[in-house]
């Protein structure tokens, strides 16, 4: 049975799972479906266009699928997709689709801090970590277990690489390649994100070949193609070097930070 403030606003068409517990103050709209055992604290909004999944908690103050800050938006049906299990804080703004993709996506076990704001058409992936204040342009990827410290700004069409780390007020005009650190001003490869690929159980082996593929690429004084024809020669072709190569092949377009 699911806990519902008599403070609250539900419409009637909407869908809510069992085990719900949904504060004074939230603003449910028509259209929108929450699944079991989600917790909705107070003055939550959630708009049309939602599908939630099951046992996230929202915070006062969050926004769920308000219609895009983009001028091309003509009102088109479109989603804001978020899966299970994620920590959404205080004030977090996510805007759902528009044409371009049809949908905004969050993942499933992701932290998503106070004020940070998720744009239309971002794909968030699982177990990330998107710090205060930090905030996504349109059409960004994130590909799961990377960490965007607070007041991060990310330019539309980038995407985040996998493990990646990205230091606090960074702002980058440009992908972020998998396994690496980011920050400063402007935004530049800081090196490998030595200390999260050991916390989350990456072989010593494993690492110091990441490593070698990023030494060819920014020390060995070789143009990218090189570079890279020599990663497909020299280095054994593991799942995690394979991943940096599509990762750099699927964004020639805006290149990766340096």
């Amino acid at each position: 049975m699911s806990n519902i403030s008599p403070l609250a606003y539900i419409h009637p068409e909407a869908k809510i799972g069992e085990n719900v517990e949904i504060g004074p103050f939230c603003y449910i709209d028509k259209g929108v479906e929450i699944g079991d055992n989600n917790t909705l604290m107070n003055s939550v909004t959630i708009l049309y266009g939602a599908r939630i999944g099951s046992g996230n908690i929202f915070f006062p103050g969050a926004v769920i699928s308000a219609i895009p800050q983009d001028l091309k938006f003509r009102g088109e049906d479109t989603l804001a997709i978020i899966g299970d299990n994620n920590k959404i804080r205080e004030n977090v703004t996510i805007n759902r689709g528009t044409a371009s993709k049809g949908q905004t996506v969050v993942g499933s076990g992701n932290l998503l801090m106070e004020g940070c704001h998720i744009a239309h058409d971002d794909i968030i992936g699982n177990n990330i970590i998107i710090g205060n204040c930090t905030k996504l342009a349109g059409e960004v990827t994130i590909d799961d277990n990377a960490i965007l410290s607070a007041c991060v700004l990310v330019h539309q069409f980038c995407r985040i690489g996998s493990y990646a780390m990205v230091g606090g007020g960074t702002g980058t005009p440009q992908s972020i390649l998998p396994y690496t650190i980011c920050a400063r001003h402007p935004a530049s490869y800081c090196g490998l994100n030595i200390v999260g690929l050991r916390r989350h159980g990456f072989e010593r082996e494993v690492i110091n070949t990441i490593h070698e593929a990023y030494r060819i690429i920014f020390q060995g004084g070789l143009s990218l193609a090189d570079a890279l024809d020599t990663i497909q020669r020299e280095l054994p072709q593991t799942p995690e070097i394979q991943y940096i190569l599509n990762f750099i092949e699927d964004t020639k377009q805006r290149g990766f930070v340096h």
